[in-house]
């Protein structure tokens, strides 16, 4: 299902979808790193507090909302009549690759709960690996949407 009255709006729906897909990656890309930094504070610390108001503000305040808009600004160029060929290998690869995008959101929410709990079980090594996942999942998203192969 399509919608011809968003065919007008489509540069506008690409353009904040983009920023937004620009501003989530930016958080889930520093969030990791955060991670990495708390394990070698002690718990109950000043240190491990500053961290956790900043990995909150940072996953609540920046990477939730532009998810979020990611996601919707996505959906409403799904709608627009053109905007995806659904026999297309490539658009099959960005989905998957946003839906483990997002998983590895949750992830980073979950890790979060536990820092914040101190209950974090993981190293400074976990986080480390963790912090590329993003990365990767970027290059296969961008590749798959841009070269279309």
């Amino acid at each position: 299902m399509t919608i011809a009255a968003l065919i007008p709006f489509y540069r506008w729906e690409l353009a904040f979808h983009v920023m937004s897909v620009i501003a989530w990656m930016a958080g889930l890309f520093y969030l990791p790193r955060l991670y990495v930094y708390h394990c070698d504070v002690p718990v109950g610390s000043a240190e491990s507090a500053r961290f956790k108001v900043m990995e909150r503000r940072l996953l609540k305040q920046i990477c939730t909302p532009a998810m979020i808009s990611s996601w919707l600004f996505g959906f409403l160029l799904i709608l627009t009549p053109g905007a995806v060929d659904w026999g297309a290998a490539w658009w099959w690869t960005k989905f998957i690759g946003v839906i483990l995008m997002s998983g590895f959101h949750g992830a980073c929410s979950k890790w979060r709960r536990n820092f914040l709990n101190d209950a974090n079980v993981k190293s400074h090594k976990f986080y480390r690996f963790a912090n590329e996942v993003p990365t990767l999942l970027m290059i296969v998203i961008v590749i798959a949407v841009v070269v279309q192969p």
